[in-house]
C-alpha cells in the first residue's frame, strides 16, 4: 500500500504493535496511583495542608483535560506515532522531577506527567481504531488491561519501594524508569506505523461534535466514571488508613482492586459487543462501582476484599466501556480521534472536580461521612449518561435516529 508521498506502507508485525501499546498503557497511570498510598507521608514531609494534598491528587487529572484538545493538532502536524516517544520522555522527566524534593518540583513534575498522559491517552485510541478495525473493542480491552496493570503495580509497590529505598523522593522518581523502557520499545514504530492514504480523512474540516448530543453523552459518561475512578486513586488509601488500616495494607487493597479491573476490562467490552446496545453493560458497571465504594467507606474493614473486588470489576469495565464508546460511536479513525479528544478533554476536566470536592468535604467535616453523598450524585449522573451513550448510534447521525 502506498502513502501519500508515494512510498510503500509497511505495517509492522501485529505482535509488536500490541506489545508496544500494552507497555505504553502500563505507564499511563503510575503517576496517579503511586502518590495516594504515600500521600500522608508526603504531606508530613513537605508540610502540605489537606487542601494542598488534595490539589496534588487533582492536578494530574485536570491536566488530562486541559491538554487533551491539543492532541489532534499535534497529530496533524507531527504524526501520531512520531509524538509517542517525545511525550514518553516528557512523562519520564516529570516523574523524575518529583524526586527533587520540594513542593514546587513535586507539583511541576506532576503537572508535566499529567500533560503527557493526557496527550498520549488521546492518541492511542485512534491508533487502535486504525490498526485493529475489525476488533477495536477487544483491543480497547487489552489497552485498558495495561492501564489497570500499571495502576495496580504502582499502588501496591509504592509503600514497599519507600521502605526499600528509605526515601520518598526515590520511591516517586522510580516510576520514570519503565517509561524509558516503553520509549525504547516504541522506537521501531515511530515511522513504520504510518497512516495509509486510504485511511486519511479530511482533518482540515473539524467535525462539529460540540453540537452533537451523542458526543456529549459519551463525554459525560467518560466524565462521571473518571470522577469516581480518580476519587479512588486519589483518596482510597487515605480513607482506609483513617479507618486504621496500615499503609501497606491500604496500598494492597487499592492494588488488588485495580488488578480485578483487568478481568472486566477484557471481558465486558467483548461481551457487550454481542448485545443490541451497551446500555445494560454501562449501567451494571456503575452499580458495581457504587456498591464497592460504599463498602469501602462504611462497611466493616474485615470484609474489605469483597468490596474491593466489586469496585474493581465496576471500574475496569466502566473505563473500558467509556473507551469502547469512542470507537463504537464513530465511523472512522479521525472521528474516533476527535471524539476521543472531546470526551477525554472535557471529561477529565470535569472529572478532576471529583477528587477535589472529596478532599474539600473531608477537610470541612474532618471525616469521610459526607463523601457518600458525592459518590451517590456522581453515580446517578453516570447511570443516566451511560444509558444515553450506550444507544446503538453514531455521532453526527444521532439526530437522524431520534
Amino acid at each position: 500500500m502506498n502513502n501519500t508521498d508515494g512510498s510503500m506502507y509497511h505495517r509492522p508485525p501485529t505482535a509488536l504493535i500490541v506489545i508496544a501499546i500494552i507497555l505504553v498503557g502500563i505507564n499511563l497511570r503510575p503517576a496517579f496511583s503511586s502518590v495516594s498510598p504515600l500521600l500522608a507521608d508526603i504531606g508530613l514531609s513537605l508540610g502540605l495542608s489537606a487542601s494542598a494534598a488534595g490539589m496534588l491528587t487533582t492536578l494530574p487529572v485536570a491536566c488530562l483535560g486541559v491538554f487533551a484538545p491539543f492532541a489532534a493538532w499535534l497529530a496533524k502536524h507531527y504524526g501520531t506515532e512520531q509524538l509517542v516517544i517525545p511525550l514518553l520522555l516528557v512523562l519520564a522527566a516529570g516523574l523524575a522531577l518529583r524526586g527533587v524534593w520540594n513542593t514546587a518540583s513535586l507539583f511541576l513534575g506532576t503537572g508535566l506527567a499529567g500533560m503527557s498522559i493526557g496527550l498520549l491517552g488521546i492518541l492511542l485510541p485512534s491508533v487502535i481504531k486504525r490498526e485493529f478495525p475489525r476488533h477495536p473493542d477487544l483491543m480497547t480491552g487489552v489497552y485498558t488491561m495495561a492501564l489497570c496493570l500499571g495502576t495496580a503495580l504502582a499502588a501496591g509497590l509504592s509503600v514497599p519501594l519507600h521502605q526499600v529505598f528509605g526515601s520518598l523522593p526515590l520511591a516517586l522518581a522510580f516510576w520514570s524508569l519503565p517509561v524509558i523502557l516503553a520509549a525504547l520499545l516504541w522506537w521501531p514504530l515511530r515511522h513504520l506505523v504510518s497512516r495509509p492514504a486510504a485511511i486519511i480523512a479530511d482533518r482540515q474540516h473539524p467535525l462539529p461534535l460540540l453540537r452533537d448530543s451523542l458526543a456529549w453523552q459519551v463525554t459525560l459518561f467518560m466524565a462521571t466514571q473518571s470522577a469516581l475512578a480518580y476519587c479512588v486513586f486519589g483518596w482510597l488509601p487515605t480513607i482506609l488508613q483513617d479507618r486504621d488500616v496500615p499503609a501497606v495494607q491500604a496500598g494492597l487493597f487499592l492494588s488488588g482492586s485495580v488488578m480485578v479491573q483487568v478481568i472486566s476490562a477484557l471481558l465486558v467490552p467483548w461481551l457487550s459487543s454481542y448485545l443490541r446496545d451497551q446500555k445494560l453493560a454501562n449501567g451494571i458497571m456503575f452499580a458495581l462501582i457504587y456498591i464497592g465504594f460504599m463498602g469501602a467507606l462504611y462497611a466493616p474493614v474485615a470484609h474489605m476484599w469483597w468490596w474491593m473486588a466489586l469496585l474493581g470489576l465496576g471500574q475496569g469495565g466502566g473505563f473500558a466501556m467509556a473507551l469502547t464508546m469512542i470507537v463504537l460511536r464513530t465511523r472512522n479513525p479521525d472521528q474516533a480521534g476527535q471524539l476521543s479528544a472531546m470526551s477525554q478533554g472535557v471529561g477529565y476536566t470535569l472529572a478532576s472536580l471529583g477528587p477535589l470536592l472529596m478532599g474539600l468535604l473531608h477537610e470541612a467535616s474532618g471525616n469521610w461521612d459526607q463523601a457518600g453523598w458525592l459518590i451517590t450524585a456522581i453515580t446517578l449522573a453516570g447511570l443516566y449518561h451511560g444509558s444515553r451513550a450506550g444507544a446503538n448510534r453514531f455521532v453526527l447521525e444521532s439526530a437522524k435516529s431520534n
